[in-house]
Protein backbone atom coordinates (compact mmCIF):
# COMPACT_ATOMS: atom_id res chain seq x y z
CA UNK A 1 0.00 0.00 0.00
CA UNK A 2 0.85 3.47 -0.16
CA UNK A 3 0.43 6.47 2.18
CA UNK A 4 -1.35 9.47 0.46
CA UNK A 5 -0.01 12.68 0.72
CA UNK A 6 -1.41 15.97 1.78
CA UNK A 7 -1.91 18.73 -0.60
CA UNK A 8 1.43 20.05 -2.01
CA UNK A 9 3.16 17.28 -0.72
CA UNK A 10 4.95 13.85 -0.80
CA UNK A 11 4.81 11.09 1.68
CA UNK A 12 6.91 8.10 1.42
CA UNK A 13 5.67 5.37 -0.34
CA UNK A 14 5.60 1.98 2.29
CA UNK A 15 5.17 -1.50 0.61
CA UNK A 16 3.38 -3.93 1.78
CA UNK A 17 4.53 -5.31 5.21
CA UNK A 18 6.92 -2.94 6.25
CA UNK A 19 7.08 -1.52 9.55
CA UNK A 20 6.27 2.54 9.54
CA UNK A 21 6.25 4.65 12.44
CA UNK A 22 3.50 7.66 13.20
CA UNK A 23 4.27 10.44 15.44
CA UNK A 24 1.30 12.47 14.27
CA UNK A 25 -2.22 11.06 14.53
CA UNK A 26 -3.17 11.14 10.69
CA UNK A 27 -5.50 14.06 10.58
CA UNK A 28 -2.45 15.76 11.92
CA UNK A 29 -3.86 16.04 15.90
CA UNK A 30 -0.71 15.52 18.63
CA UNK A 31 0.17 11.81 19.01
CA UNK A 32 -2.38 10.24 21.24
CA UNK A 33 1.08 8.03 23.15
CA UNK A 34 2.76 11.16 23.53
CA UNK A 35 0.53 13.37 24.64
CA UNK A 36 -0.80 10.55 27.34
CA UNK A 37 2.51 10.16 28.72
CA UNK A 38 2.65 14.06 29.50
CA UNK A 39 -0.73 14.17 30.85
CA UNK A 40 0.83 10.94 33.18
CA UNK A 41 4.17 13.35 34.07
CA UNK A 42 1.98 16.17 35.19
CA UNK A 43 -0.75 14.33 37.08
CA UNK A 44 1.98 12.75 39.03
CA UNK A 45 4.19 15.62 39.42
CA UNK A 46 1.13 17.07 41.28
CA UNK A 47 1.02 14.29 43.61
CA UNK A 48 -2.50 12.85 41.97
CA UNK A 49 -3.83 9.80 41.86
CA UNK A 50 -6.13 8.45 38.22
CA UNK A 51 -8.77 8.57 40.95
CA UNK A 52 -8.17 12.55 41.76
CA UNK A 53 -7.97 13.70 38.45
CA UNK A 54 -10.72 11.59 36.62
CA UNK A 55 -13.33 13.03 39.70
CA UNK A 56 -11.68 16.76 38.99
CA UNK A 57 -12.56 16.77 35.14
CA UNK A 58 -15.51 14.57 35.48
CA UNK A 59 -14.12 10.99 34.01
CA UNK A 60 -14.12 7.61 34.83
CA UNK A 61 -10.58 6.63 36.11
CA UNK A 62 -10.64 3.66 33.21
CA UNK A 63 -11.20 6.56 30.59
CA UNK A 64 -8.68 8.75 31.60
CA UNK A 65 -6.28 5.63 31.89
CA UNK A 66 -6.83 4.75 28.29
CA UNK A 67 -6.24 8.65 27.40
CA UNK A 68 -2.67 8.05 29.60
CA UNK A 69 -1.91 4.94 27.70
CA UNK A 70 -2.33 6.44 24.14
CA UNK A 71 -5.14 3.94 23.55
CA UNK A 72 -8.27 6.66 23.07
CA UNK A 73 -8.10 10.09 21.81
CA UNK A 74 -9.81 12.86 23.82
CA UNK A 75 -11.67 16.06 22.54
CA UNK A 76 -10.27 19.53 23.52
CA UNK A 77 -12.93 19.94 25.75
CA UNK A 78 -12.03 17.32 28.04
CA UNK A 79 -8.25 17.81 27.36
CA UNK A 80 -8.85 21.22 28.68
CA UNK A 81 -10.59 20.52 31.95
CA UNK A 82 -7.58 18.01 32.48
CA UNK A 83 -4.88 21.32 32.03
CA UNK A 84 -7.10 23.39 34.20
CA UNK A 85 -7.14 20.37 36.50
CA UNK A 86 -3.03 19.81 36.32
CA UNK A 87 -2.62 23.90 36.77
CA UNK A 88 -0.69 23.69 33.39
CA UNK A 89 -1.53 25.35 29.89
CA UNK A 90 -3.44 23.59 27.26
CA UNK A 91 -0.49 23.85 24.80
CA UNK A 92 1.70 21.97 27.67
CA UNK A 93 -0.10 18.93 27.21
CA UNK A 94 -0.92 19.13 23.51
CA UNK A 95 2.79 19.87 22.00
CA UNK A 96 6.57 19.71 23.40
CA UNK A 97 8.77 16.80 23.69
CA UNK A 98 8.80 14.11 26.08
CA UNK A 99 8.79 14.89 29.63
CA UNK A 100 11.75 13.04 30.46
CA UNK A 101 13.80 10.22 28.92
CA UNK A 102 12.02 7.12 30.00
CA UNK A 103 8.44 8.49 28.68
CA UNK A 104 10.51 8.95 24.97
CA UNK A 105 11.25 5.47 25.51
CA UNK A 106 8.22 4.18 26.48
CA UNK A 107 6.27 6.38 23.78
CA UNK A 108 9.03 4.80 21.14
CA UNK A 109 8.41 1.38 22.49
CA UNK A 110 4.72 0.91 22.76
CA UNK A 111 4.75 2.67 19.13
CA UNK A 112 7.03 0.00 17.88
CA UNK A 113 4.61 -2.30 18.98
CA UNK A 114 1.95 -1.15 17.51
CA UNK A 115 3.31 -0.76 13.76
CA UNK A 116 1.70 -3.46 11.25
CA UNK A 117 5.39 -5.28 11.12
CA UNK A 118 5.83 -5.59 14.87
CA UNK A 119 4.08 -9.10 15.13
CA UNK A 120 5.82 -10.40 11.43
CA UNK A 121 9.28 -9.73 13.71
CA UNK A 122 8.49 -12.65 16.33
CA UNK A 123 9.14 -10.59 18.92
CA UNK A 124 6.86 -11.19 22.44
CA UNK A 125 5.10 -8.22 23.53
CA UNK A 126 6.15 -6.85 26.66
CA UNK A 127 4.31 -3.97 28.68
CA UNK A 128 6.63 -0.87 29.51
CA UNK A 129 5.18 -0.52 33.05
CA UNK A 130 7.19 0.56 36.32
CA UNK A 131 8.85 -2.64 36.74
CA UNK A 132 10.66 -2.77 33.84
CA UNK A 133 13.68 -1.30 34.55
CA UNK A 134 14.97 1.50 32.22
CA UNK A 135 18.16 0.07 30.85
CA UNK A 136 16.01 -2.80 29.72
CA UNK A 137 13.41 -0.85 28.15
CA UNK A 138 16.40 1.05 26.44
CA UNK A 139 17.66 -2.24 24.98
CA UNK A 140 14.44 -3.21 23.73
CA UNK A 141 13.86 0.13 21.49
CA UNK A 142 17.53 -0.19 20.48
CA UNK A 143 17.31 -3.74 19.21
CA UNK A 144 14.23 -3.08 17.77
CA UNK A 145 15.15 -0.10 15.43
CA UNK A 146 18.53 -2.37 14.32
CA UNK A 147 16.08 -4.94 13.50
CA UNK A 148 13.94 -2.63 11.59
CA UNK A 149 16.81 -1.11 10.23
CA UNK A 150 17.98 -4.15 8.63
CA UNK A 151 14.67 -4.74 7.05
CA UNK A 152 15.02 -1.64 5.25
CA UNK A 153 17.86 -2.49 4.00
CA UNK A 154 17.05 -5.97 2.82
CA UNK A 155 13.98 -4.42 1.32
CA UNK A 156 16.44 -1.81 -0.65
CA UNK A 157 16.78 -3.56 -3.86
CA UNK A 158 16.46 -2.57 -7.78
CA UNK A 159 13.11 -4.26 -7.05
CA UNK A 160 12.07 -1.95 -4.31
CA UNK A 161 13.28 0.87 -5.71
CA UNK A 162 11.32 0.55 -9.21
CA UNK A 163 8.19 -0.39 -7.42
CA UNK A 164 8.58 2.93 -4.93
CA UNK A 165 9.54 4.96 -7.87
CA UNK A 166 6.77 3.74 -9.69
CA UNK A 167 4.44 4.39 -6.67
CA UNK A 168 5.99 8.46 -6.67
CA UNK A 169 5.12 9.05 -10.21
CA UNK A 170 1.35 7.79 -9.87
CA UNK A 171 1.26 10.27 -6.69
CA UNK A 172 2.68 12.98 -8.84
CA UNK A 173 -0.22 12.02 -11.93
CA UNK A 174 -2.93 12.20 -9.04
CA UNK A 175 -1.79 15.95 -8.18
CA UNK A 176 -1.09 16.95 -12.00
CA UNK A 177 2.55 17.36 -10.94
CA UNK A 178 1.77 20.51 -9.07
CA UNK A 179 2.01 21.07 -5.46
CA UNK A 180 0.80 24.26 -4.00
CA UNK A 181 2.65 23.76 -0.29
CA UNK A 182 5.91 24.18 -2.36
CA UNK A 183 4.62 26.86 -5.01
CA UNK A 184 3.76 29.06 -1.76
CA UNK A 185 7.37 28.79 0.04
CA UNK A 186 9.77 29.29 -3.33
CA UNK A 187 6.95 32.08 -3.57
CA UNK A 188 7.57 33.45 0.15
CA UNK A 189 11.33 33.52 -0.51
CA UNK A 190 11.22 35.18 -3.60
CA UNK A 191 9.11 38.25 -1.67
CA UNK A 192 11.32 38.03 1.23
CA UNK A 193 14.40 39.32 -1.25
CA UNK A 194 11.86 41.46 -3.45
CA UNK A 195 12.39 39.62 -6.19
CA UNK A 196 11.61 41.98 -9.03
CA UNK A 197 11.18 39.41 -12.18
CA UNK A 198 13.00 38.19 -15.26
CA UNK A 199 15.63 35.48 -14.56
CA UNK A 200 16.50 34.81 -11.01
CA UNK A 201 20.56 35.53 -10.83
CA UNK A 202 23.04 33.81 -8.65
CA UNK A 203 23.31 37.12 -6.28
CA UNK A 204 19.76 36.31 -5.79
CA UNK A 205 20.01 32.62 -5.04
CA UNK A 206 22.49 33.72 -2.23
CA UNK A 207 20.12 36.25 -0.69
CA UNK A 208 17.26 33.48 -0.27
CA UNK A 209 20.09 31.39 1.18
CA UNK A 210 21.05 34.16 3.22
CA UNK A 211 17.41 34.83 4.53
CA UNK A 212 17.19 31.90 6.12
CA UNK A 213 20.59 31.89 7.86
CA UNK A 214 22.93 30.20 5.17
CA UNK A 215 26.00 31.11 3.28
CA UNK A 216 26.92 29.69 -0.39
CA UNK A 217 30.50 28.82 -0.70
CA UNK A 218 31.26 27.35 -4.20
CA UNK A 219 34.22 25.12 -3.34
CA UNK A 220 36.77 22.70 -5.24
CA UNK A 221 36.81 18.97 -4.02
CA UNK A 222 33.58 17.89 -3.27
CA UNK A 223 33.20 14.27 -2.02
CA UNK A 224 32.74 12.29 -5.38
CA UNK A 225 29.35 11.00 -4.17
CA UNK A 226 27.84 14.41 -3.08
CA UNK A 227 26.51 17.11 -5.53
CA UNK A 228 26.40 19.66 -2.76
CA UNK A 229 27.05 19.51 0.98
CA UNK A 230 24.98 21.34 3.55
CA UNK A 231 26.62 22.10 7.18
CA UNK A 232 24.38 22.15 9.60
CA UNK A 233 25.94 23.72 12.56
CA UNK A 234 28.14 26.28 10.27
CA UNK A 235 25.47 27.60 8.36
CA UNK A 236 26.88 26.89 5.12
CA UNK A 237 26.16 25.09 1.47
CA UNK A 238 28.93 23.69 0.09
CA UNK A 239 28.57 23.29 -4.04
CA UNK A 240 31.08 22.64 -6.55
CA UNK A 241 32.61 25.58 -8.45
CA UNK A 242 30.83 25.77 -12.10
CA UNK A 243 32.60 24.80 -14.97
CA UNK A 244 32.67 26.18 -18.65
CA UNK A 245 29.54 25.24 -20.16
CA UNK A 246 28.54 23.68 -17.46
CA UNK A 247 25.41 24.12 -14.63
CA UNK A 248 25.82 27.72 -13.14
CA UNK A 249 24.77 26.05 -9.77
CA UNK A 250 21.55 28.21 -9.11
CA UNK A 251 19.65 24.97 -9.29
CA UNK A 252 21.98 22.99 -6.97
CA UNK A 253 22.12 25.45 -4.33
CA UNK A 254 18.06 25.58 -4.29
CA UNK A 255 17.91 22.02 -4.11
CA UNK A 256 19.68 22.38 -0.86
CA UNK A 257 18.19 24.83 0.27
CA UNK A 258 15.06 22.96 0.01
CA UNK A 259 16.21 20.54 1.42
CA UNK A 260 15.95 22.58 4.69
CA UNK A 261 12.93 24.85 3.85
CA UNK A 262 11.04 22.06 3.39
CA UNK A 263 11.82 20.76 6.51
CA UNK A 264 13.26 17.05 5.63
CA UNK A 265 14.95 15.10 7.83
CA UNK A 266 17.48 12.25 7.05
CA UNK A 267 15.58 9.87 4.86
CA UNK A 268 14.11 7.05 6.35
CA UNK A 269 14.94 4.27 3.28
CA UNK A 270 15.19 4.89 -0.37
CA UNK A 271 11.54 5.56 -1.36
CA UNK A 272 11.62 8.51 1.42
CA UNK A 273 14.83 9.36 -0.64
CA UNK A 274 13.41 9.56 -3.71
CA UNK A 275 10.14 11.64 -2.74
CA UNK A 276 12.32 14.10 -1.15
CA UNK A 277 14.67 14.39 -4.53
CA UNK A 278 11.87 15.34 -6.09
CA UNK A 279 10.51 17.93 -4.42
CA UNK A 280 14.02 19.91 -4.12
CA UNK A 281 14.02 19.51 -7.96
CA UNK A 282 10.53 20.80 -7.92
CA UNK A 283 11.04 23.79 -5.64
CA UNK A 284 14.34 24.56 -7.49
CA UNK A 285 12.07 25.22 -10.59
CA UNK A 286 9.58 27.08 -8.39
CA UNK A 287 11.86 29.39 -7.65
CA UNK A 288 13.60 29.96 -11.24
CA UNK A 289 10.52 30.19 -13.03
CA UNK A 290 8.18 31.70 -10.50
CA UNK A 291 4.28 31.11 -11.07
CA UNK A 292 3.80 34.46 -10.47
CA UNK A 293 4.90 35.26 -13.86
CA UNK A 294 5.43 32.25 -15.87
CA UNK A 295 1.78 31.01 -15.62
CA UNK A 296 0.73 34.94 -17.26
CA UNK A 297 3.29 33.88 -19.34
CA UNK A 298 1.77 30.83 -20.91
CA UNK A 299 -1.71 31.93 -20.72
CA UNK A 300 -0.48 34.64 -23.41
CA UNK A 301 0.91 32.34 -25.25
CA UNK A 302 -2.08 30.03 -24.98
CA UNK A 303 -4.18 33.29 -25.98
CA UNK A 304 -2.16 33.73 -28.46
CA UNK A 305 -1.86 29.58 -29.94
CA UNK A 306 2.01 29.95 -29.48
CA UNK A 307 3.28 27.68 -26.35
CA UNK A 308 6.59 26.87 -26.74
CA UNK A 309 9.52 25.73 -24.23
CA UNK A 310 11.78 27.19 -25.52
CA UNK A 311 10.40 30.58 -24.17
CA UNK A 312 10.24 29.71 -21.03
CA UNK A 313 13.86 28.45 -20.68
CA UNK A 314 15.07 31.43 -22.71
CA UNK A 315 13.09 33.47 -20.51
CA UNK A 316 14.37 32.70 -17.38
CA UNK A 317 17.48 31.41 -18.13
CA UNK A 318 17.49 27.85 -17.68
CA UNK A 319 18.09 24.44 -19.28
CA UNK A 320 15.30 23.13 -21.45
CA UNK A 321 15.03 20.07 -19.13
CA UNK A 322 14.25 22.42 -16.43
CA UNK A 323 11.86 24.43 -18.30
CA UNK A 324 10.29 21.28 -19.59
CA UNK A 325 9.95 20.03 -16.15
CA UNK A 326 8.33 23.49 -15.35
CA UNK A 327 6.01 22.75 -17.72
CA UNK A 328 4.27 19.74 -16.70
CA UNK A 329 4.07 21.66 -13.23
CA UNK A 330 1.36 24.29 -14.67
CA UNK A 331 0.22 22.96 -17.47
CA UNK A 332 -2.58 21.20 -16.28
CA UNK A 333 -3.60 22.93 -13.47
CA UNK A 334 -3.32 26.45 -15.17
CA UNK A 335 -4.09 25.87 -18.67
CA UNK A 336 -6.09 22.72 -18.26
CA UNK A 337 -3.73 21.11 -20.84
CA UNK A 338 -2.37 17.29 -20.21
CA UNK A 339 0.86 16.62 -21.49
CA UNK A 340 4.04 13.94 -21.03
CA UNK A 341 7.45 14.45 -20.75
CA UNK A 342 10.31 12.13 -21.42
CA UNK A 343 14.33 12.42 -21.07
CA UNK A 344 15.68 9.53 -22.46
CA UNK A 345 19.42 8.28 -23.60
CA UNK A 346 20.45 8.09 -27.18
CA UNK A 347 19.84 4.86 -27.33
CA UNK A 348 16.26 5.00 -26.56
CA UNK A 349 16.42 4.11 -22.65
CA UNK A 350 14.12 6.29 -20.80
CA UNK A 351 15.55 7.83 -17.69
CA UNK A 352 12.70 10.02 -16.77
CA UNK A 353 9.22 10.44 -17.45
CA UNK A 354 6.14 11.78 -16.43
CA UNK A 355 2.25 11.91 -18.08
CA UNK A 356 -1.11 12.35 -17.43
CA UNK A 357 -2.21 12.54 -20.57
CA UNK A 358 -3.08 8.89 -21.27
CA UNK A 359 0.42 8.08 -23.21
CA UNK A 360 1.73 4.52 -22.34
CA UNK A 361 5.39 4.28 -21.43
CA UNK A 362 6.80 1.26 -22.25
CA UNK A 363 7.05 -0.65 -18.43
CA UNK A 364 7.82 -3.96 -16.68
CA UNK A 365 5.23 -5.57 -14.80
CA UNK A 366 5.44 -3.42 -11.52
CA UNK A 367 5.14 -0.65 -13.14
CA UNK A 368 8.30 0.50 -13.56
CA UNK A 369 9.48 2.54 -16.70
CA UNK A 370 13.22 3.82 -15.89
CA UNK A 371 15.25 1.98 -18.02
CA UNK A 372 12.56 0.72 -20.77
CA UNK A 373 13.20 1.17 -24.10
CA UNK A 374 10.95 3.75 -26.30
CA UNK A 375 10.09 3.09 -29.48
CA UNK A 376 11.91 3.93 -32.71
CA UNK A 377 9.31 5.96 -34.03
CA UNK A 378 8.65 8.05 -31.31
CA UNK A 379 9.65 11.76 -31.42
CA UNK A 380 11.86 11.38 -28.58
CA UNK A 381 14.10 8.99 -30.49
CA UNK A 382 13.23 10.33 -33.94
CA UNK A 383 15.35 13.53 -33.02
CA UNK A 384 18.51 12.31 -32.67
CA UNK A 385 18.90 11.80 -36.16
CA UNK A 386 17.74 15.69 -37.07
CA UNK A 387 20.50 17.68 -38.52
CA UNK A 388 21.06 21.00 -35.74
CA UNK A 389 20.11 21.65 -32.63
CA UNK A 390 16.46 23.26 -33.12
CA UNK A 391 13.31 21.62 -31.52
CA UNK A 392 12.06 18.92 -33.21
CA UNK A 393 8.06 18.44 -33.38
CA UNK A 394 6.72 15.45 -35.02
CA UNK A 395 2.85 13.26 -34.56
CA UNK A 396 2.89 10.11 -34.01
CA UNK A 397 -0.15 7.30 -34.50
CA UNK A 398 -0.43 4.78 -32.06
CA UNK A 399 -1.92 1.85 -32.24
CA UNK A 400 -4.34 2.23 -29.85
CA UNK A 401 -5.71 4.78 -32.37
CA UNK A 402 -5.12 7.97 -30.50
CA UNK A 403 -2.32 10.49 -31.78
CA UNK A 404 0.11 12.75 -30.17
CA UNK A 405 2.23 15.59 -30.63
CA UNK A 406 5.35 16.28 -29.46
CA UNK A 407 8.08 18.80 -29.35
CA UNK A 408 11.86 17.41 -28.37
CA UNK A 409 15.28 18.77 -28.22
CA UNK A 410 19.06 17.46 -27.93
CA UNK A 411 21.39 18.10 -24.80
CA UNK A 412 24.85 17.38 -24.85
CA UNK A 413 26.01 16.35 -21.06
CA UNK A 414 28.94 14.63 -19.44
CA UNK A 415 27.38 11.33 -19.17
CA UNK A 416 26.36 11.72 -23.15
CA UNK A 417 23.21 13.01 -25.74
CA UNK A 418 19.79 13.04 -24.42
CA UNK A 419 16.62 14.12 -25.63
CA UNK A 420 14.16 15.90 -23.64
CA UNK A 421 10.73 15.82 -24.71
CA UNK A 422 7.30 17.24 -24.16
CA UNK A 423 3.69 16.21 -25.84
CA UNK A 424 -0.01 16.72 -25.49
CA UNK A 425 -2.92 14.72 -27.30
CA UNK A 426 -3.94 15.90 -30.28
CA UNK A 427 -6.86 17.58 -29.30
CA UNK A 428 -4.75 20.24 -27.60
CA UNK A 429 -2.08 20.62 -30.52
CA UNK A 430 -3.99 23.55 -31.29
CA UNK A 431 -2.07 25.73 -28.33
CA UNK A 432 1.52 24.74 -28.96
CA UNK A 433 4.11 26.58 -31.70
CA UNK A 434 5.17 23.61 -33.91
CA UNK A 435 1.74 22.03 -34.98
CA UNK A 436 2.26 23.09 -38.64
CA UNK A 437 4.66 20.10 -38.94
CA UNK A 438 4.07 17.83 -41.34
CA UNK A 439 6.48 15.08 -39.73
CA UNK A 440 4.54 12.25 -38.84
CA UNK A 441 5.47 8.83 -37.11
CA UNK A 442 3.45 5.53 -36.48
CA UNK A 443 3.88 3.44 -33.29
CA UNK A 444 2.59 0.01 -32.78
CA UNK A 445 4.70 -1.06 -29.80
CA UNK A 446 4.72 -3.23 -27.50
CA UNK A 447 3.60 -5.13 -31.04
CA UNK A 448 7.46 -6.43 -31.55
CA UNK A 449 6.84 -6.11 -35.03
CA UNK A 450 6.72 -2.34 -34.87
CA UNK A 451 10.94 -1.48 -34.13
CA UNK A 452 12.00 -4.88 -31.52
CA UNK A 453 12.29 -7.14 -34.74
CA UNK A 454 14.59 -6.80 -37.67
CA UNK A 455 13.57 -6.35 -40.91
CA UNK A 456 12.71 -9.60 -42.24
CA UNK A 457 15.02 -9.26 -45.07
CA UNK A 458 17.75 -8.86 -42.58
CA UNK A 459 17.15 -11.46 -40.43
CA UNK A 460 17.12 -14.06 -43.31
CA UNK A 461 20.27 -13.19 -44.30
CA UNK A 462 22.38 -13.19 -40.69
CA UNK A 463 20.02 -15.28 -38.99
CA UNK A 464 22.43 -18.02 -36.81
CA UNK A 465 25.28 -16.07 -37.80
CA UNK A 466 25.64 -13.09 -34.89
CA UNK A 467 26.69 -13.68 -31.15
CA UNK A 468 26.85 -10.26 -29.56
CA UNK A 469 28.66 -9.94 -26.26
CA UNK A 470 25.92 -7.94 -24.06
CA UNK A 471 27.37 -5.41 -21.84
CA UNK A 472 26.32 -6.89 -18.44
CA UNK A 473 24.52 -4.27 -16.17
CA UNK A 474 25.57 -4.85 -12.34
CA UNK A 475 23.58 -2.42 -11.25
CA UNK A 476 20.33 -5.05 -11.73
CA UNK A 477 22.15 -7.57 -9.39
CA UNK A 478 22.81 -4.69 -6.65
CA UNK A 479 21.38 -4.00 -3.83
CA UNK A 480 20.65 -0.62 -3.81
CA UNK A 481 23.37 1.67 -2.04
CA UNK A 482 23.60 1.78 1.78
CA UNK A 483 23.17 4.51 4.40
CA UNK A 484 20.91 7.37 5.51
CA UNK A 485 21.51 9.15 2.31
CA UNK A 486 21.70 6.42 -0.20
CA UNK A 487 25.26 5.96 -1.96
CA UNK A 488 26.75 8.57 0.04
CA UNK A 489 30.44 7.78 1.66
CA UNK A 490 29.92 9.63 5.61
CA UNK A 491 33.51 9.46 6.25
CA UNK A 492 33.81 11.64 3.16
CA UNK A 493 31.12 13.56 3.68
CA UNK A 494 32.23 14.21 7.53
CA UNK A 495 35.63 15.36 6.67
CA UNK A 496 35.18 17.16 4.20
CA UNK A 497 32.93 19.42 6.47
CA UNK A 498 35.46 19.34 9.16
CA UNK A 499 38.03 20.39 6.96
CA UNK A 500 36.17 23.17 5.81
CA UNK A 501 34.49 24.97 8.77
CA UNK A 502 35.36 28.10 9.59
CA UNK A 503 37.27 28.24 12.64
Amino acid sequence: MSIEAAPGRLLPFVPDGAVAEESTAPDGAPDPLALGRRLRHFRQQRGMTLADLAGAVDLSPSALSLIENGKREARLSVLGRVASALGVQLGDLLSGAAPSRRASLEVKWERAQRSPGFEALGIPSVKAGPGLPTDALEALVGLHETVTSLQRQRAATPEYARLANSDLRRRMRQADNYFPEIEAEASRLLRAIDYAGGPVTRSEVDRIAAHIGFTVVPTDGLPPSTRTVSDLANHRIYLPHPKPGGRDGRGLALQAVGHLVLGHEPPRDYAEFLAQRVEINYFAAAVLLPETSAVPMLQRAKAARDIAIEDLRDGYAVSYETAAHRFTNLATRHLGLPVHFMRISSDGVIYKAYENDGVRFPMDDTGAIEGARVCRHWTARVVFDQPGGDAYQQYTDTGRGSTYWCTAIVEQTAAGRFSVSVGVPYAHVKWMRGRDTDARGASRCPDPSCCATPPEALARAWSGQVWPSARAHSHLLAVMPPGVFPGVDETEVLQFVADHAPE
